[in-house]
């Protein structure tokens, strides 16, 4: 037997799915810290390109509709990860999940492998599928058809996630900080099991090496079983806050409770509302059955309060390796390029400026990468903030996804409604729109240097219309581009002039650190 293709404790090649989302992303380093080899699948291969664990990972393009690709990613693989799914796509979300996981299933047996894994949803007890929410219902689903495939499968089946960057963890934050007195669905009061993000990944590294025979679900959740109120409760504690007043209200429905966590949290309403839904039912884990297979060293699984502490000292401390905003949106614009040759003939309207810094060119990057999020966007931030507050309106990502690190982008990082779609350090920076619009937009910010060896500050946006509208919006919106756009350059010179790129105001974090220090103990 190949050395690669050998049984427990040994190396193992492994594809993972998703490695651009919250938890692929974090998932790829544990495997390879454990000793795997690692190839991820992803239709923009690029967006890996940036993350600390990309030279040592194998990259393809493809996706999980497409079985070709599939195929050719499978080949050589040991244990195939899906971490997927099409939630959010549309009405026909749950059939292009169904495909995709049969494709998936198909593949790994045509290809030899030896186990899929899967990450799905905690289902309750008693409940029949059809009750469940389309989320939850596609999940069980998916999960299903692993288990009824020839490959043997860990389906691993969790409730809410707590970690640095996490939906679930930040719909929690967002809504206890901000919201001292709350109006609350009457979901708060049902029993849910969450699990802290380190032990999912434990959990599903582990699972790589499960023998031959095992081929089941596995219920996986922490030591707290808790109602939504209980760890919104705990939230506050662990924070260093004040008690928060909680009044439920019965007719708050899951369609007007995501719109309400919407409005509250950087969460848009089409992430929040699988979430909500999932809480009407109580979900809590029925065997622990996994443990026989990755046992729980001592102190594990972490317990909630443990859990909390250890996310916020993350996001506090600017070390959140992923978020929930790492996968990109549903339906959101990606390729082409608005320099690909296929534009050449079409309609792309420019807005360019140019101006001369009196700065360095690295001070001046330093402001343009610092850029979005805390940061704000240099330029009439009240225009901004309407346009966030539009797009959250019909159903967007909003202005308030913020960035991942306040000093440094990658490749494939959310930044407010924008994506980054390329960087290429110390001289430019494009964003992509993810904002709801009738067309293709793109933002670019350059660095550069004259002939004459001066600075100089380049910004272009780009539209591509579609139909009438498309057309319709840009002229709309063009008598305001000379205050916002030409405001946004002068700023940015002006910043950069002044040194004042993306600083972490240390002071007032520690300040904060020191009001709100996390109880218990840190690990």
């Amino acid at each position: 037997m190949d050395k690669d293709r050998q049984v427990d404790g040994e190396r193992l090649h492994c594809l993972v799915t998703g490695a651009s989302g919250y938890i692929g992303g974090r998932l790829v380093p544990e495997l390879l810290r454990a000793g795997h080899r690692v190839r991820c699948l992803a239709r923009s291969p690029g967006k890996l390109r940036d993350h600390p664990w990309a030279r040592d990972a194998e990259t393809v393009g493809g996706d999980v509709t497409d079985a070709a690709s599939v195929a050719e990613a499978m080949r050589g693989i040991d244990v195939a990860y899906y971490l997927v799914h099409a939630l959010g796509s549309g009405s026909g979300f749950e059939d292009t999940d169904r495909r995709a996981a049969r494709i998936f299933a198909e593949q790994a047996h045509a290809a030899g492998v030896r186990r899929i894994v899967y990450l799905g949803g905690l289902t309750p007890a008693g409940v029949p599928e059809r009750s469940l929410s389309p989320h939850l219902r596609s999940r069980a689903e998916v999960g299903r058809i692993f288990l009824e495939a020839p490959v043997p499968a860990t389906v691993l089946r969790a409730a809410v996630v707590i970690g640095s960057g996490s939906a679930s963890f930040e719909m929690l934050r967002y809504l206890t900080e901000r919201l001292p007195v709350m109006v609350t669905p009457s979901w708060v009061h049902t029993r849910t099991q969450p699990i802290g993000v380190r032990d999912v990944l434990r959990y599903l590294v582990g699972a790589a090496g499960m023998p031959p025979d095992v081929d089941r679900a596995f219920d996986i959740g922490g030591p707290d079983v808790l109602t939504y109120r209980e760890m919104m409760g705990r939230y506050a504690a662990v924070a260093g806050l004040r008690r928060r007043l909680i009044v439920p209200v019965p007719i708050l429905t899951p369609g007007l409770s995501s719109h309400w966590v919407g409005l509250v949290t950087p969460v848009p309403a089409s992430i929040a509302r699988p979430l909500t839904e999932s809480l009407r039912h109580e979900v809590v884990c029925h065997e622990h059955d996994i443990a026989r297979h990755v046992p729980d060293p001592p102190g594990r699984p972490l317990p909630f309060d443990e859990a909390l502490a250890l996310a916020l000292r993350k996001v506090r401390d600017a070390q959140v390796a992923t978020r929930w905003s790492s996968a990109a949106v549903p339906g959101a614009p990606s390729d082409p390029l608005p320099t690909d040759p296929d534009w050449a003939g079409g309609s792309l309207y420019q807005d360019e400026r140019h101006l001369p810094v009196a700065a360095p060119r690295d001070a001046l990057w330093k402001v343009v990468e610092g850029i979005g999020g805390d940061n704000g966007w240099y330029s009439f931030p009240l225009a901004w903030a309407v346009r966030g507050w539009l797009d959250r309106f019909v159903g967007g990502v909003g202005l308030r996804r913020g960035r991942r690190d306040a000093e440094r982008l990658r490749v494939g990082d959310s930044l407010d409604f924008w994506r980054v779609e390329e960087i290429e350090p110390g001289r430019l920076l494009r964003l992509r729109a993810e904002m709801r619009l009738p067309g293709l937009a793109w933002l670019e910010m350059y660095a550069e240097t004259d002939d004459d060896g001066r600075t100089r500050y380049r910004q272009r946006a780009l539209f591509h219309p579609r139909g009438l509208l498309g057309h319709a919006y840009w002229w709309s919106v063009s008598p305001f581009h000379a205050v916002v756009f030409g405001g946004m350059a002068r700023n940015i010179a002006q910043a950069a002039a002044k040194g004042m790129g993306a600083r972490r105001p240390a002071a007032r974090n520690d300040r904060a650190r020191r009001s709100r220090s996390p109880k218990g103990p840190r690990r």
